[in-house]
C-alpha cells in the first residue's frame, strides 16, 4: 500500500456510514442524451427502461455503506415527469434539494444539507451503472486510507479490455493511465474544503489551468508535462500545497469509468445492462454484451 494511492476490493465489508449527495443538475432539452431520448432531462432518460437516477438511488438504497441520501436535482419542475421519483422524495426515503448553478456549488448545497455528521459520499445521477458493490468497495477503502478527501479512479487499462474502442478523458501519468468514475468521498470535515477549490476551477472553466498551477505549482506541472509525474507525487503535492490529505482508490470495475453523457454512453450502458440479464430462451436472439 502507497502512501496516497490504495485499490478498493471486490466484496470489501462496508466501513461506517457514509451519507451520500447525488448531483442530479439538469443542461435543458439540448443535452444530447435527454434529446436522443425524449426526456424532460438527462438524469430521467431512461437506460435500459429505467431512468438513470433511479438506477444510482437504487445502488445506494442496496449499500449498507450509505445511508442519508440527498438529491441535489433535477429542477422541480422535472419531478413531475417520474412519479417513482416524486414518491421517494415525499416518502422521505430520499431527500431532494434545488440544483444550484454548477457541479460544485450543487455538491456544497448538499454537504451543507447533510450537515457534518458523517463521512459524505459525492456521485452523479448519469452513473447509470453504478453499484451497491461498487459504493462498498470504494467507501470501505477511502475509510482506511486515513485521507481527508477521496477521487475514485479506475485503469484506462481496465476500462479499455473491458469496452474497446470507448472513449474516456484519460489522465496519462508516469505510474498510471486513469480515468475519473464520478465517485468523490470525504471522511472528514476538513476534506470538504476541497469543494471550494473545485469551485474555483470551475469559475476560471476558460483558464483551469491557472487555478491547477496554483495549486500544485509550476514544478509539478512541469514533470506532468514531460511524463515525469506520477499519481503519487500529484496527490502528494496537492495535499501538501492545499492543506488537506488527498488520496485515491483504484476501483476494479470497467463500468464505473462510464457515465451516461452521449448518445455513444447511453448505448454502451444499455449493452452492458442487457449483459446483464438472465440468458433469453433457446431461439431468442442474444442481446449484446460489454
Amino acid at each position: 500500500m502507497s502512501a496516497r494511492v490504495i485499490r478498493a476490493r471486490a466484496g470489501a465489508a462496508p466501513p461506517e456510514p457514509f451519507d451520500a449527495v447525488v448531483l442530479a443538475a439538469d443542461r435543458g432539452p439540448a443535452d444530447p442524451v435527454a434529446a436522443a431520448t425524449g426526456s424532460a432531462c438527462k438524469v430521467l432518460a431512461p437506460v435500459a427502461g429505467r431512468p438513470m437516477v433511479l438506477r444510482v438511488l437504487d445502488a445506494l438504497a442496496a449499500s449498507p455503506a450509505a445511508t442519508r441520501t440527498v438529491l441535489c436535482g433535477p429542477p422541480a419542475p422535472a419531478l413531475a415527469g417520474s412519479g417513482e421519483l416524486r414518491g421517494r422524495i415525499d416518502a422521505g426515503a430520499v431527500d431532494w434539494i434545488a440544483p444550484q448553478a454548477g457541479p460544485s456549488a450543487s455538491a456544497e448545497a448538499g454537504l451543507t444539507h447533510l450537515g457534518g455528521g458523517r463521512p459524505a459520499l459525492v456521485t452523479t445521477g448519469d452513473h447509470a451503472l453504478l453499484t451497491a458493490g461498487m459504493i462498498d468497495g470504494f467507501t470501505e477503502a477511502a475509510a482506511a486510507g486515513g485521507w481527508d478527501a477521496v477521487v475514485g479512479l479506475v485503469e484506462y487499462d481496465t476500462v479499455a479490455a473491458a469496452f474497446p474502442g470507448v472513449r474516456r478523458t484519460v489522465t496519462r501519468l508516469s505510474d498510471a493511465a486513469v480515468c475519473g468514475t464520478n465517485l468523490f468521498a470525504f471522511p472528514t470535515p476538513a476534506g470538504r474544503s476541497l469543494v471550494r477549490y473545485w469551485q474555483r476551477v470551475e469559475a476560471r472553466r476558460k483558464r483551469p489551468w491557472q487555478v491547477v498551477l496554483g495549486a500544485v505549482g509550476p514544478t509539478a506541472v512541469a514533470r506532468y508535462a514531460l511524463g515525469r509525474l506520477s499519481l503519487e507525487a500529484a496527490l502528494e503535492t496537492l495535499s501538501r500545497r492545499l492543506g488537506v490529505s488527498v488520496g485515491a482508490v483504484i476501483l476494479p470495475w470497467a463500468r464505473a469509468g462510464v457515465d451516461v453523457d452521449s448518445a455513444a454512453d447511453l448505448a454502451l450502458a444499455e449493452a452492458v445492462l442487457a449483459g446483464d440479464r438472465p440468458a433469453a430462451p433457446a431461439g431468442t436472439p442474444a442481446p449484446p454484451t460489454a
